[in-house]
């Protein structure tokens, strides 16, 4: 299969449902989960957490030397050129006010190349998963991106800057650069899902600035496998480091691109 990460995904796939499934379970006992608050508008809960440990000790007792960066316990990091990227719950503000919209995404890279992503939403029992060259699956079929591209009637995902408040001007030019020049956005709270999304054509592209690695690192590499494009705002390939990013598909992506980053020029988030 593709680049021959058969083992990675395999362990990512058990690892997501594992959690996502716990997730689950968890929603009966919202009320009693302990919430911590980790920014304005950023939570974090003991779901979160026990989450996260299901997927560590999952890939740590197949992969003990490889290096994970986590959202919740941080970074891991050993001497080899493995690296996971685990968000053990991509929309924790959703799952606790009980909109069933959040997802569980991993990703795995091998000497600074995406190779491997698993995006799992356990309320729709959905799968989104793809290897390097292999092209791009939902629960096991072949999914691409949107073929034929109407900007007028296109539909956009985004997400607000809520961990980057000092950007909110910024970013509403470039919410109305793109509100101006398409059939609708819709921001629905993970940017994982938002990327699946995108690769599966529900939505035609999302951006989103200030993300952190994990949660992107796997929906970049499903939406380019299943034919679309990802960058930065200035597009280049620097998004995992600066999070701000993109992504669309073939036809969408230079408008929706030029769009952001003509509102965004003379910013520091147009690399």
């Amino acid at each position: 299969m593709g680049e021959n990460c058969e083992r990675e995904l395999a362990v990512a796939v058990d690892a997501a449902r594992a959690a996502g499934e716990y997730l689950l379970q968890q929603r009966s006992n919202i009320d009693g989960l302990s919430v911590n608050e980790k920014g304005v508008g950023d939570f974090v809960t003991e779901a979160d957490r026990h989450s996260e440990k299901l997927i560590t000790d999952r890939i740590t007792e197949r992969f003990p030397t490889d290096s994970i960066v986590a959202e919740e316990s941080g970074v891991r990091e050993s001497n080899t050129s493995r690296r996971w990227f685990i968000d053990p719950l991509d929309g924790t503000t959703n799952y606790l006010s009980g909109i069933s919209h959040y997802s569980v995404s991993i990703g795995f890279m091998e000497d600074g190349v995406m190779m491997a992503g698993v995006v799992y939403d356990p309320c729709r029992n959905e799968l989104f998963a793809a290897v390097r060259g292999s092209g791009a699956h939902l629960n096991g079929d072949t999914v691409s991106v949107n073929g034929s591209y109407d900007v007028s009637r296109s539909l956009i995902a985004t997400g607000f800057p809520f961990r980057n408040i000092r950007y909110m001007d910024e970013y509403l030019e470039s919410f109305r650069a793109v509100a101006n020049m398409t059939g609708g956005i819709r921001r629905m709270g993970s940017a994982a899902l938002d990327l699946c999304y995108t690769a599966l054509g529900r939505v035609d592209g999302f951006w989103e600035l200030g993300l952190s690695p994990w949660d992107v690192a796997a929906g970049s590499l499903i939406v380019t496998e299943a034919g679309g494009n990802v960058s930065d705002f200035g597009g280049g390939d620097g998004y995992l480091e600066s999070g701000n990013t993109l992504g669309a598909s073939g036809a969408c992506f230079p408008l929706l691109l030029k769009a952001v980053k003509t509102a965004l020029d003379g910013t520091d988030l147009v690399s």
